[in-house]
This record gives C-alpha cells, sequence and structure tokens, in this order.
C-alpha cells in the first residue's frame, strides 16, 4: 500500500467527523478561521522541519511508495498527517462536548 493510501483513510476519518461536527454543533466563523490559520501554520512548520530531518539522515523513504511530488526533500503525503490532525483534534472537542464560544462563565467568576 502506498503512502496515499493510508493518508486516504486518515484524511476521510476526519473530513467525517469534521462534517459531523459542522452539522451538529454549527460552529462560529471563526471556528473556520482558526481551522485554516492551523492548517497554514502546521503545513509550514511541517516543511521545515521534515526537510531538516531527510536532509539529516533521521527520515528516508522508498520510491515505490511515495508520489514523487516533493516540497523540498519532504515528499507530499507527509502533510496529510498534519492536516489531518487539524481537522479532526478540534472537530472531536466540539463533537464530545468542548467549551464553545459565548459561553457565558468565562473563569472569572468562579467555577461552575
Amino acid at each position: 500500500m502506498t503512502y496515499w493510501g493510508v493518508n486516504a483513510v486518515f484524511l476521510g476519518m476526519a473530513a467525517v467527523v469534521l462534517l459531523a461536527t459542522a452539522l451538529v454543533r454549527r460552529p462560529p466563523a471563526r471556528f473556520w478561521g482558526a481551522l485554516a490559520a492551523s492548517a497554514a501554520l502546521l503545513v509550514v512548520l511541517t516543511a521545515v522541519f521534515d526537510n531538516v530531518m531527510i536532509a539529516s539522515g533521521i527520515m528516508t523513504y522508498t520510491d515505490r511508495n511515495i508520489s514523487g511530488v516533493q516540497i523540498g526533500l519532504a515528499p507530499l503525503e507527509d502533510f496529510a498527517y498534519p492536516v489531518a490532525g487539524v481537522l479532526l483534534l478540534p472537530a472531536l472537542w466540539l463533537l464530545l462536548g468542548g467549551r464553545r464560544s459565548g459561553n457565558s462563565n468565562d473563569g472569572r467568576n468562579g467555577p461552575c
């Protein structure tokens, strides 16, 4: 199985959970902005640190498992995991009852 095959599973699960979150919890507009900003930051950090790790020899890839498309030395497939994480974790937080924005108890008036 190629890395894209594995990535499809993780990205698919993350997309389904995010879609369920959007339908059930109706996150505010700033949720989507924060999600986009987080994804962009994680992609940049992944590009930097993957290139450093590959250049130093910590990680290697076989040509038969990757697509050949790279950002620097990092194969494009490596970027699916941080994207899946940034989609999945905030969605799970909302679905499982994370504190919603606009909550009247902001912690200044003591515990609930």
